[in-house]
């Protein structure tokens, strides 16, 4: 069946603005915020789950590659269309559907930005918990697929924690949903199976969330270093006094100096290192954690504890870190963001491995992370005008996560799998694990058509074969 032919059919469906199928158009939907390139045949556009469901039906039966797309912000390729076909874009399905703050949940559709559900509930007191760095552009969708994390993860978790229920489209174009409407669904957790899934299972058309009452008291803190293993080992420390704060996070004095520059946020640009500490809850408790925060912080050295003053003073905080990414483009060309985790215990001697590596490729790498859960965020500055530089620095992506797992830890935090660590899934899993994970993917989707050649390596026999071949024409970049 030739392309025009299930063109056509989308087109019939969509109408003219609809769908975009110009060169100069899709070369906008080519990349994410990470490295690998792909361009797919067509883009659509639907505003409801029957639209959806047809649009994946008109995918199966001609056998076209089918992926979903939301804001574009992933950093791990998950949206990148690697066989071409179909892209999915959710950016009509926006509508946040209801705010229920009587049983602290909303639901809204896949396009909702992250931030804007927080807006909708704020005037009944209540926020939507997880927060990643690009809250203000990515939508709920992606964060579902991703299951994205945040700078809070320490205290509220990654986005699994707080999605009550989900309806989906599945490969063969049905309508399903997996709860919501009671505390505890009965049966298998679908929801808990495709939060995650990196859109190779379904498509999400509309998500049950949860939302939380907002604390009392916040308290931010910044505490300043002349050692990075002093810092990192701040981390320990305050989780050994039993305080669980709702953020800590940590820059090194590279990308402090970077973020200084652009934001003036009040980093110090001649320390080593600053940690960012937030402590959420009832006003008494908060003072009395502050103490013991700053009484860890002191005995692992640090040279100063600053406590913001004012709610202005607090939010310049976190505009720093949380415009760090824009921070470094402003110093280089190009800059390439990895995401692993190590155990709280070896932050230190994998922020010392990753300045061996730095060396080792002569490029230089910055690190923010969520130090509280050792999910580590290394930047690696390059220019990809020179050659030889993009190649090294995904070496040095690929070695840092090797010392991941080295450490006791994983591959990824909140930026997913993708194309990007597809190739470190055998290092990180047993063959048995990783075929196990085959089987239950084409339960759901046996023509691999859902996101093809993301999240798991090709497998061997039937499995590889009935892998999508590269659509002529399209080239992966």
């Amino acid at each position: 069946m030739s392309t025009s032919t299930w063109k056509s059919e989308l087109v019939r469906l969509l109408g003219p603005r609809g769908y975009l199928d110009r060169s100069e158009d899709l070369r906008l939907y080519e990349y994410d915020g990470g490295v690998d390139k792909a361009r797919p045949d067509i883009v659509v556009f639907p505003r409801d789950t029957q639209q959806v469901s047809a649009i994946v039906q008109i995918a199966r039966r001609h056998g076209v590659p089918i992926v979903g797309r939301g804001a574009g912000t992933g950093l791990s390729g998950g949206a990148i269309p690697h066989h071409g076909g179909i892209m999915v874009g959710f950016s009509r399905m926006n509508r946040i559907l209801s705010i229920d703050p009587a049983n602290e949940r909303a639901i809204v559709q896949p396009g909702v930005v992250n931030l804007d559900i927080s807006a909708a509930a704020d005037p009944y007191g209540y926020f939507f918990a997880p927060d990643p760095s690009s809250q203000r552009a990515c939508t709920i969708g992606g964060n579902v697929a991703e299951n994205a994390g945040g700078p809070h993860t320490l205290a509220y978790g990654v986005t699994t924690n707080h999605v009550l229920g989900l309806e989906v489209v599945l490969p063969d174009g049905s309508i399903i949903d997996t709860g919501a409407l009671w505390p505890d669904s009965p049966g298998y957790d679908l929801t808990g199976l495709l939060t995650g899934s990196e859109g190779t299972m379904a498509l999400v058309t509309k998500v049950t969330v949860r939302i939380l009452r907002k604390p009392e008291t916040v308290k931010t803190f910044l505490a300043i270093y002349d050692s990075v293993d002093d810092c990192a080992l701040t981390v320990s420390e305050i989780t050994a006094r039993a305080i669980t704060p709702a953020a800590v996070e940590m820059l090194d004095g590279c990308l402090m100096q970077m973020v200084e520059e652009a934001v003036h946020a009040g980093y110090p640009t001649d320390a080593a290192g600053v940690l960012l500490i937030e402590l959420e809850g009832m006003r008494e408790a908060v003072e009395e954690q502050a103490e013991q925060v700053r009484q860890a912080c002191l005995h692992c050295r640090a040279r100063e504890f600053r406590t913001a003053r004012n709610e202005t003073e607090r939010q310049l905080l976190w505009k720093g870190r949380k415009n760090a990414f824009g921070a470094v483009g402003r110093v280089s060309p190009f800059y390439y963001v990895h995401d692993g985790v190590v155990p709280r215990t070896q932050i230190a001697p994998t922020l010392r491995r990753i300045g061996e590596i730095s060396r080792e490729v002569d490029l230089t790498i910055g690190n923010i992370f969520h130090a509280g859960d050792g999910n580590m965020h290394p930047l690696i500055l390059f220019d990809a005008r020179r050659p030889g530089d993009l190649e090294k620095a995904q070496k040095a992506g690929f070695d840092i996560l090797e010392y991941c797992i080295y450490a006791g830890g994983s591959i990824t935090g909140e930026h997913g799998i993708g194309m990007e660590k597809i190739h470190l899934m055998d290092k990180q899993f047993s063959p048995e694990s990783l075929d196990m994970m085959r089987r239950i993917r084409e339960l759901f989707d046996p023509s691999r058509l859902f996101n093809p050649g993301k999240l798991l390596p090709a497998g061997r026999g039937c499995a590889e074969i009935r892998q999508p071949p590269l659509i002529p024409g399209n080239p992966v970049y």
